[in-house]
């Protein structure tokens, strides 16, 4: 049986942990599952869903029946949704190569820090030519493309789920419209 105190713990506890308190923290905790709009529906999207019945027409062909229709369908939604994913990737990083400023957040910190200390009178004996080149220099070339690839590579592990689930949701998609198909070519001989 649990205890009078302990039932006021976890109480205390609960009021503690609902969510975010202010306007601003709510705004961001309603983002969270908009980051890359890859989780929302293609039928959410009016141009998405056009494009998937003109895909899914070329799929099945003519003169089709609904089955056969249904599952060109499925296999055109799976094609669409790996498409947005590869085009998400490709935004995502061609955007960080073409920020001339990009650097990673812990370059980002040092230089505040630096800057902070320089302030209150503590940082380091610099020029101000050389202190202007230390928080304007930003990574160039490969150092570049590895500094991006590490500060993304939580999103870039998301959009890679989501392409394996698009990948197998059209490859099964592709193997029932085979056999649909096969089914329906031997009952026609």
């Amino acid at each position: 049986m649990t205890s009078d105190r302990k039932i006021k713990a976890n109480r205390v506890n609960a009021r503690a942990s609902t969510g975010p308190q202010t306007a601003q923290g709510r705004a961001r905790a309603a983002r969270n599952a908009l980051r890359h709009a890859l989780n929302l529906p293609l039928f959410s999207n009016p141009l998405l869903s056009a494009e998937v019945d003109a895909l899914a027409r070329e799929i099945a062909g003519p003169d089709t029946n609904a089955e056969t229709q249904e599952l060109a369908r499925q296999i055109a939604e799976a094609q669409i949704d790996l498409r947005r994913v590869r085009y998400a990737r490709h935004q995502l990083l061609s955007d960080a190569l073409s920020d001339q400023y990009y650097d990673s957040l812990a370059n980002v910190r040092m230089k505040f820090k630096v800057i902070r200390r320089l302030l209150q009178g503590k940082g380091p004996d610099m020029s101000i030519e050389t202190l202007e080149e230390f928080v304007t220099s930003t990574p160039q070339g490969p150092h570049k493309f590895t500094t991006i690839l590490s500060q993304e590579a939580k999103q870039l592990l998301a959009m890679d789920r989501y392409e394996r689930r698009a990948l197998s949701r059209r490859k099964f998609a592709i193997r029932a419209f085979d056999a649909a198909r096969t089914q329906a070519a031997s009952t026609r001989e």
